[in-house]
């Protein structure tokens, strides 16, 4: 089995990096290009790219922010927020990403996953999701669709999806540690990696983590100093856990 990964999120708004809490009362910490950049030279596994408001503004992705920050990395690469077609997502590829991710799309028409896949190799489609009180919810957050997080997970698995990126809502950007019962839900539904999101505060958190999910994102975390990784990393092993 492979061994768990750390992987650094960058939540892109107006074509910078921003971070907040539950969503809400987002702050700017830094140039994506230069971000991601620092997170490939300190050892990150892979790099998330999220277009944050780019359903909400019912636009693309900003290819060529993305293409920009690909030109950095010597790390796989996983782009979403905005992709609503098999055409929005191979333009992503070709500016550079390895993965492309999809959510209030694929909420809307589930067919879309097994498109991408069909199009790009389920290993290139991951399937996230923003889960309140283990709700889903669509469009950064701002919509309730009515279904349960490890349903949609199973359904995403189902239709093709290669990888599965679970947000906690009530986690993010707490620092107060991921919603375990959450992960562990969703990650005992499929059989594909999951990705845990929202909470890391300290590498306690990142290592509860890791033995119900497959990967755990980080961003607040390391935003003020991406040197931190490295650190972290060590700390994480020191608890036990196997990282990269």
């Amino acid at each position: 089995m492979p061994l768990p990964r750390l992987i650094p999120c960058l939540d892109v708004s107006g074509g910078r990096v921003v971070k907040g809490v539950r969503f809400k009362e987002l702050r700017d910490v830094g140039d994506p290009v230069e971000l991601g950049a620092a997170y490939s030279d300190n050892g990150a596994d892979e790099l998330v790219f999220l277009d944050i408001t780019a359903t909400l503004d019912e636009r693309p992705t900003l290819v060529e922010m993305v293409r920009r920050v690909a030109e950095r990395l010597a790390i796989p690469f996983t782009v979403g927020g905005g992709v609503r077609s098999a055409a929005d997502a191979e333009q992503l590829l070709e500016a550079g990403a390895d993965k492309v991710g999809v959510n209030s799309a694929a909420l809307a028409r589930p067919e879309l996953i097994t498109e991408l896949a069909d199009r790009l190799g389920s290993q290139a489609v991951v399937v996230a999701i923003d889960a309140e009180g283990g709700n889903v919810r669509s469009h950064a957050g701002t919509r309730d669709v009515a279904r349960r997080a490890d349903d949609w997970a199973r359904e995403a698995q189902e239709r093709g999806a290669g990888e599965i990126l679970l947000t906690s809502i009530d986690a993010d950007g707490t620092r107060e540690g991921y919603d375990l019962a959450l992960t562990a839900a969703v990650a005992e539904s499929v059989r594909v990696p999951v990705i845990a999101s929202g909470g890391a505060g300290n590498a306690r958190h990142v290592a509860a983590a890791l033995a119900v999910a497959q990967a755990a994102l980080l961003a607040s975390i390391l935003h003020e100093d991406p040197r931190r990784l490295a650190s972290l990393r060590k700390e994480v092993r020191e608890l036990g856990v196997a990282v990269r």
